[in-house]
C-alpha cells in the first residue's frame, strides 16, 4: 500500500510541474534560451582567444596582456618547448620573449661550420654547408613558421609567436605575471624561463678601459660572429682566450683564415693544454699540437694579469711577465647562468652550480619550469648538476613542454656533446668529462671514415645530437673477440680514434669518443646503468674501435 501511495504522489507532483509549465509557457522558452546562451559564453570563455576575433587589426595590441603560454628566452631551449607544447596541444597559443632581435637559432655553427663556409654571403644569408656537404640555415624555422604577437589571441588554430628585443625585467609568481623593460605587463598560465647565459669576461678585460672593451669580443650571438667575422678580414692580429671547447674551436676556424691571408692568430689560456679541464693530459697535449696544426700560435700556462690599448694596439700582460701584443681579444671563458629573475621572483639559485634550482620535472614552482643552460636539475645518477650544451637545451626544453601540457615526466636523459676542430678531428662526449678525475683511454689508428665529416655524410645531420640525443642501446652485449687486442695510450702517439672513460669509485662516469661516431646510444646505456666495472678493455670493445 505504501508503495502505491508513493507512486500517485510521484504523479501528482509531475503533473503539477507540467501543468504550471504549460501555463506559463513564455517563462519557460526564456528559461531554455537563457540556458542556452549560458552554455555558449561558458564555450567562449574556454577558448576566449578565439572569441576576440571581432577586434579590427588595429585595435590589436603589439603585446598581447595574457597569454597561456609564456617562454622567457629566445634560444634553443624555448623553441624545442614551444614545438613540444604545440605537439600535445595543436590549439595551443605560445609566446616567446627574445632579447636578441632574431628569430630562435642554433648556436653551434656560429663557432663551427660556418667559418668553413666557402660562400662569401653565408655571413649574411646565415646559411651553411654541413660537413656533409647538405645545406641549411642556422634558423630553426623561416619567419612564416610564427605568427605575429599581435595576432596571436586571434588566430583559429593557434601557434607561435616571437617577440624580439624585448626583456623581462620582473617576475610576480604570485600574480602569473611578468613586466618588460618597456613597462608592458603580460600575465600568463604556464611559465618556462629558458634565459640562457652570458659570456663571461675576466676582470683585467673589465678593469681595463673603453677603448679595450671596443676591440674585445664576449662571443656568444649571431652579431658576436658577423662581428668577428669582419675584423678577421682586417685585423693582422687576433687573441682568443680560453682553452676550452669554445676557445679551441674558434682559434682552428681563426687559423684557417690566417693561412689564407696575414693573420697572427694567438690563443692562450692557463691549462697546459687545449681543453686541459676536460681532456686527460695525453690527448690535451695531441689536442694543442693539433690546433697548432691549424696554423695558431698556442700559449699554455698563460694567466693575463692587465691589457692596455697603447699606440694602436693592445697589450697583454701575462703573470709571468710575457707581454703579447694583438689587434683584437675574444673571450672565450665560461658561460653565467641568467638568474637575474631570481630576485623579484623568490626562486631559489643554486649556490655551487648555477642556475634556477628544479626538481625532477623541471618544475621550479607549480607553474613554472626551467630549461637549458639556466637550469640546475638533479640527475638521479650523476647528482645535480648544470649543463651548457646544446644536446641539453634541446631536451630539457622538450621535456618541460610536454610538462607543461600535463605529462609529468622526470628527467633522465644523458645528454651529450660534441666539439670539433674543422672537418677531421671532433669528439662527442657524454656524462661528466673532468680530467681530474681517473681515467683509462683505448685508442686505434683512424680511417678515412673516422672523422666529423664521414660521421654527417652518414646520419645526415650536422648538428650530431639530432641523430642520436635521445636514443639508449637496449642493451650491450660485449664482443667474444676482436681484430686486435685493447692498446692504451701512450705519450707522443698519434691518436686516431679512440674511447676515453671517466671513472669515480670504479664506476664509469663519463665518456669521451674520439672521433668515433653513432655510438653514443651505447655510451649512454654504459652510464645508465651505472655498474662497477673491473675490466674496461671488454667495456672498450663494446665501441668497435678496431672495425676498418
Amino acid at each position: 500500500m505504501m508503495i502505491v501511495v508513493v507512486g500517485i504522489s510521484a504523479l501528482g507532483a509531475a503533473a503539477y510541474v507540467y501543468g504550471t509549465l504549460k501555463d506559463d509557457k513564455i517563462r519557460y522558452d526564456r528559461r531554455i534560451i537563457d540556458i542556452a546562451k549560458s552554455k555558449e559564453e561558458r564555450d567562449q570563455n574556454v577558448a576566449a582567444p578565439a572569441a576576440q576575433e571581432v577586434a579590427p587589426v588595429a585595435d590589436r595590441p603589439d603585446i598581447p596582456s595574457h597569454v597561456p603560454y609564456l617562454l622567457i628566452g629566445g634560444g634553443t631551449a624555448s623553441f624545442a618547448a614551444a614545438r613540444s607544447i604545440r605537439a600535445r596541444d595543436p590549439g595551443a597559443r605560445v609566446l616567446i620573449i627574445s632579447e636578441e632581435n632574431e628569430l630562435p637559432y642554433m648556436r653551434p655553427p656560429l663557432s663551427k661550420e660556418l667559418w668553413f663556409s666557402d660562400d662569401p654571403s653565408a655571413v649574411e644569408t646565415l646559411r651553411f654547408k654541413q660537413w656533409n656537404g647538405k645545406e641549411r640555415s642556422i634558423y630553426f624555422q623561416p619567419p612564416s613558421f610564427y605568427v605575429s604577437p599581435k595576432d596571436l589571441l586571434y588566430v583559429e588554430h593557434g601557434g607561435v609567436a616571437i617577440l624580439t628585443g624585448k626583456k623581462v625585467i620582473d617576475m610576480d609568481v604570485r600574480g602569473n605575471k611578468v613586466t618588460l623593460d618597456d613597462d608592458s605587463h603580460i600575465s600568463y598560465e604556464k611559465c618556462l624561463i629558458a634565459s640562457g647565459g652570458t659570456p663571461r669576461n675576466l676582470p683585467a678585460f673589465e678593469r681595463a678601459g673603453e677603448e679595450v672593451q671596443k676591440r674585445t669580443t664576449l662571443f656568444r650571438k649571431i652579431e658576436d660572429f658577423k662581428s668577428l667575422e669582419k675584423i678577421s678580414r682586417e685585423a693582422k692580429s687576433i687573441t682568443v682566450v680560453g682553452g676550452g671547447f669554445l676557445g679551441s674551436e674558434l682559434a682552428c676556424a681563426l687559423g684557417k683564415r690566417a693561412r689564407d691571408r696575414e693573420l697572427d692568430v694567438i690563443q692562450m689560456f692557463p691549462e697546459n693544454g687545449n681543453m686541459g679541464k676536460v681532456l686527460p693530459e695525453y690527448l690535451s697535449n695531441w689536442t694543442t699540437e693539433k690546433v697548432r696544426k691549424e696554423g695558431v700560435n698556442v700559449m699554455p700556462n698563460s694567466v693575463v694579469k692587465s691589457v692596455q690599448f697603447k699606440d694602436g694596439k693592445l697589450s697583454i700582460k701575462l703573470k709571468d711577465g710575457r707581454m703579447v701584443q694583438t689587434d683584437h681579444i675574444v673571450a672565450a671563458v665560461g658561460l653565467e647562468p641568467n638568474v637575474e629573475l631570481a630576485k623579484s621572483s623568490g626562486l631559489e639559485v643554486d649556490s655551487d652550480f648555477g642556475g634556477f634550482r628544479v626538481n625532477a620535472e623541471l618544475q621550479a614552482r607549480s607553474n613554472i619550469w626551467v630549461a637549458g643552460d639556466a637550469a640546475c636539475f638533479y640527475d638521479i645518477k650523476l647528482g645535480r648538476r648544470r649543463v651548457e650544451h646544446h644536446d641539453h637545451a634541446v631536451v630539457s626544453g622538450r621535456l618541460a613542454g610536454e610538462n607543461m601540457t600535463g605529462a609529468a615526466k622526470p628527467y633522465w636523459h644523458q645528454s651529450m656533446f660534441w666539439s670539433d676542430l674543422g672537418p677531421d678531428v671532433g669528439y662527442e662526449a657524454i656524462g661528466i668529462v673532468d680530467s681530474s678525475l681517473p681515467t683509462v683511454g683505448v685508442f686505434a689508428k683512424a680511417s678515412q671514415k673516422d672523422t666529423p665529416k664521414a660521421a654527417t655524410e652518414e646520419s645526415g645531420t650536422g648538428i650530431r645530437s639530432e641523430s642520436e640525443t635521445e636514443d639508449t642501446a637496449s642493451k650491450v652485449s660485449i664482443p667474444s673477440s676482436t681484430s686486435s687486442g685493447p692498446h692504451v695510450p701512450e705519450q707522443g702517439e698519434d691518436y686516431g680514434k679512440g674511447v676515453v672513460f671517466y671513472m669515480r669509485d670504479r664506476v664509469i662516469v663519463g665518456i669521451v669518443l674520439w672521433n668515433i661516431f653513432n655510438r653514443m646510444p651505447i655510451a649512454r646505456k654504459i652510464i645508465k646503468d651505472g655498474e662497477d666495472h673491473a675490466d674496461l678493455n671488454e667495456i672498450a670493445k663494446l665501441f668497435n674501435i678496431h672495425e676498418d
